[in-house]
């Protein structure tokens, strides 16, 4: 039976790098795995299944094995493990999303779940329009060894990568992808939100409702367009298909098709964009036209990325938990790696969040025209 107390070399090791590590310095030595499963009175494949969050393994072993790794300041050794366990402990993110607001939170929560699973992170961009898209994501994998991706949007439909991934048996995980039948990751009610919105913009007053749409591949655009036409009915407004414009979640496409849209004969009084980039633009556009917001045009958006509250006036819109989420799809594709048929496809949840960029109608007037 192996000893629990700390002696020895291993006591010798802790006492150093404590030394060490409170006069500002790096630990003189490296602590390895046989340091903390002498520690923890347990054998190497037991610390192991720990620190990989595997399951058989008792609560209080865990814990003692965790207090032992965290005295001792261990760090797994990504090399070794890779040879250990046949594994490159690296996922990656792959993504051809124009929103970086959206990117820079789905990352973080990402990062969240590497760090609690002692993973690293690769970001991946490419063309989802590129001729040899799928080859391109080939290469990546071939050269990368990641044990697994995770996908968004436009990504997570495409039908050539479907099937290139299906080939490579190489697990993923999806981020509010438009199919979900037998695939894991998160997904968001995305319709319900926006039937939400608009019942908070028609209790204002507001009756001509515009829509900016986003990128026509992506699955929230589609959702986003039922929940606006569903909330307009419910409130017995009819669709009005002249106030619909595409644009592709770019800030710039917001700021455009915004200025289309207020240089009509009969401008509409609220238009909710399909993210916060076009509702920032939307915004930019209002008021390089002498609109007041809310005061003469309300505007919304969705997501509640950083963008939502650093413009002025913060912006009213729907908070998808966009860094959850990219956590939440990680820690499924962790479960998928370990398991063939681990981890599932994950509902998250919603908020409306009602800023100063929605208000009453007012009595409007005319835009300034450029």
């Amino acid at each position: 039976m192996r000893r629990c107390a700390m002696d020895g070399s291993i006591g010798r090791a802790i006492w150093q790098n404590t030394q060490n590590t409170r006069q500002g310095k790096r630990p003189a030595m490296r602590v390895r795995i046989e340091d903390v499963a002498e520690a923890a009175g347990v054998s190497m494949k037991t610390v192991s299944r720990v620190l990989n969050q595997e399951p058989n393994v008792s609560e209080e072993t865990r814990k003692r094995v965790e207090a032992a790794a965290r005295k001792l300041q261990y760090r797994p050794n990504p090399s070794a493990r890779s040879l250990a366990g046949q594994r490159s402990y690296l996922v990656a993110l792959l993504y051809d999303n124009p929103s970086s607001n959206y990117l820079m939170e789905v990352q973080a929560g990402m990062l969240d779940a590497c760090i609690a699973h002692h993973y690293n992170l690769m970001l991946a961009p490419v063309t989802y329009g590129e001729r040899k898209f799928v080859a391109h994501v080939d290469e990546i994998i071939q050269h990368s060894r990641a044990d697994g991706l995770v996908l968004t949007p436009p990504l997570t439909d495409h039908p050539g990568l479907m099937k290139r991934l299906g080939q490579l048996g190489i697990p993923y995980a999806n981020i509010s992808p438009k199919l979900r039948g037998g695939r894991i990751g998160v997904v968001l009610d995305e319709e319900r939100a926006v039937r939400e919105m608009m019942a908070h913009l028609v209790s204002l007053g507001h009756r001509r409702i515009a829509h900016i749409k986003g990128h026509p591949e992506h699955g929230a655009s589609q959702w986003r367009l039922n929940g606006y036409r569903d909330g307009l009915a419910a409130a017995g407004i009819e669709y009005d298909p002249s106030l619909v414009i595409e644009g592709d979640f770019h800030y710039d496409t917001g700021a455009i098709c915004a200025q289309r849209l207020l240089l009509m004969d009969n401008p509409p009084t609220a238009i909710f964009a399909a993210n916060d980039d076009m509702a920032a633009g939307t915004i930019r556009t209002a008021s390089e036209m002498g609109l007041s917001i809310p005061g003469d045009v309300s505007v919304c958006g969705f997501d509640d990325t950083p963008i939502s509250r650093q413009i002025y006036p913060p912006l009213t819109t729907v908070r998808q938990p966009t860094r959850e989420m990219g956590r939440l799809a990680t820690h499924e594709l962790f479960k998928r790696i370990k398991a063939p048929d681990g981890g599932q496809m994950i509902t998250a949840g919603y908020e409306l969040q009602l800023r100063q960029s929605t208000g009453p109608v007012g009595k409007g007037r005319a835009p300034r025209r450029r």
